[in-house]
């Protein structure tokens, strides 16, 4: 009995040893992917599901343990059934394949966001349903973007050097008399700037799917893949489409003021703008007038709160104006701003006709676990000027960088702290621009007799000075204190003058409050 005894003690402690030294080869095959200790007890209750090999080299090879026994069955094996993991990856764990990143939209955002992402070692996929869109936008692009970018002259239809700022009364003020001989706003046509972009990405290694993004789901909770769902269109153009899932890690919406991928993840409401433009064909005479001149309409009869528009292209002219507040009448809007006009566009053709929302502010939410918003789809385009496409290429591309840079160019996983060092670069450079403009709006855009005091301080060289230099080069420039108490006194002048011509209107500048709170 006593020796018996002691050979159990003896193989007792032999397997003792066996199961300590197999723990310690699982603790080092933790620090790179998933603990197979915890996937063992997940399986065997039911917490994480099994399902049969999908045919992708994402999958990380594991044995699976089944029954309340823990009897295991090597994946593999001559068994019956054959099945893996899904195991999820943790946020810096190394991967055996490359980052895979999902970009919704192939516009500016979605383009440099992918650009950034494939050339820098990720498996990169683009989804854009409609190549050859042609987005209302005034196509007005800064100087910086042009060498930023590295965009060829064929994108620029105009070199515009010259503004008119057009008050409601129809006083014009000539701007453009402080910029060097060299500094000019490109004017482009959003089809054309838009497909350069994706065929850039594309030759940097991003696959390009023409097809519409229908929604997207995690089915092994948040660290798990992405599931992508797509009606990917046929390349015979007989609309017909082939419903496709694609899995990734990470995702970017870039898919515009109506994005879904901010729905999936309920990246909150905002207010947005309608635009609508018309694209119109004049005579060789009257598009000379616009050769490099650029007009901007401002009076309630061409918006109640945005500007109205005619801005030279390459062979006709783009005509639009917007409004946030006043959404059912944008079509009043637009008959108003071709009677401003005028005889300059009469007689014209109208050749295309479009129409868009535009987002007012940010989104509460533009990150969410491994899920990015940039572009509209994030909220980028400033108030006062309406301007976005800029905004849209640089978020798209400082987003796309972070996830290059943070994975290690594709070669280790990435979660929401990770994507959030974009938002936080973004929010330090960008966010006095956006706040100066948003404080320009409320004031200048409340009332006629503010818009015309807006165009009254518009003629000052100083006024100009400074708006093209923060424009052109993207950064608020600091100004000349004893300059700027000469503005702000000119400027209370300017409105108080403009009110007191108006007052038979009833209408004043509250300075950012609502109208019946106080007037100034």
């Amino acid at each position: 009995i006593l020796l018996a005894t002691k050979r159990i003690v003896q193989l007792d402690i032999k397997a003792n040893m066996q199961v300590t030294r197999g723990s310690m080869k699982s603790n080092a095959v933790l620090k790179k992917t998933t603990s197979v200790a915890t996937a063992r007890v997940m399986v065997s209750s039911g917490v994480l599901n099994t399902r049969s090999v999908l045919n992708t080299n994402q999958r990380v090879n594991q044995r699976v343990f089944t029954g309340s026994l823990g009897l295991r069955q090597a994946v593999g094996s001559s068994t019956k059934h054959d099945w893996r993991v899904n195991a999820v990856i943790q946020d810096g764990a190394k991967l055996d394949r490359p980052l895979r990143v999902a970009i919704v939209g192939g516009g500016p955002a979605g383009a440099c966001a992918a650009e950034e992402c494939a050339k820098n070692g990720c498996e990169t996929y683009m989804i854009e349903r409609k190549m050859d869109n042609c987005k209302p936008c005034g196509g007005a692009i800064p100087l910086c973007m042009i060498d930023e970018f590295d965009l060829p002259e064929y994108i620029i239809d105009r070199q515009v050097n010259r503004m008119k700022m057009i008050s409601p009364s129809n006083v014009e003020v000539d701007i453009g008399s402080t910029l060097k001989p060299n500094e000019y706003i490109g004017m482009t046509r959003r089809e054309v700037l838009d497909d350069f972009l994706r065929k850039r990405a594309e030759e940097k290694g991003t696959n390009v799917i023409n097809g519409l993004f229908m929604g997207m789901e995690q089915k092994e909770g948040e660290k798990g893949p992405w599931t992508m769902q797509i009606n990917e269109y046929t390349p015979d153009g007989d609309q017909r489409v082939k419903k496709r899932d694609l899995e990734v890690d990470v995702v970017i919406g870039a898919d515009g003021a109506n994005s879904r991928v901010a729905k999936v993840i309920d990246a909150g409401e905002y207010d947005y703008a309608v635009a609508y433009q018309e694209r119109i064909k004049i005579d060789e005479s009257k598009m000379d007038f616009y050769q490099n001149l650029a007009e901007m309409y401002v009076g309630d009869d061409v918006s109640p709160d945005f500007y109205g528009w005619v801005f030279p292209k390459y062979d006709h002219v783009g005509v639009g104006t917007g409004t946030v507040i006043n959404k059912p009448a944008i079509k009043k809007y637009q008959d108003a701003i071709r009677l401003r006009a005028g005889e300059k566009i009469e007689g014209g053709k109208i050749i295309k006709i479009e129409a868009h929302p535009i987002p007012e502010h940010p989104r509460p939410k533009r990150i969410s676990g491994r899920v990015a918003l940039v572009g509209d789809a994030a909220g980028y385009v400033t108030k006062c000027s309406g301007e976005g496409i800029y905004f849209a290429a640089k978020s798209g591309r400082m987003c796309g960088e972070a996830v290059a840079k943070r994975s290690r160019n594709g070669a280790q996983m990435i979660g929401e702290r990770d994507l959030r060092t974009y938002l936080s670069k973004w929010d330090r450079m960008y966010w006095p621009t956006y706040k100066v403009l948003d404080i320009l709006q409320k004031v200048f855009y409340r009332s006629n007799a503010a818009r015309e005091a807006f165009v009254e301080m518009c003629s000052s060289d100083y006024v100009q000075r400074m708006t093209f230099d923060s424009y052109l080069y993207k950064t608020v420039v600091p100004g000349n204190p004893l300059d700027d108490i000469k503005l702000l006194f000119s400027t209370i002048g300017s409105i108080l003058r403009a009110n007191a011509l108006r007052v038979s209107e009833g209408a004043s500048v509250t300075f950012g409050r609502k109208e019946g709170e106080g007037t100034a």
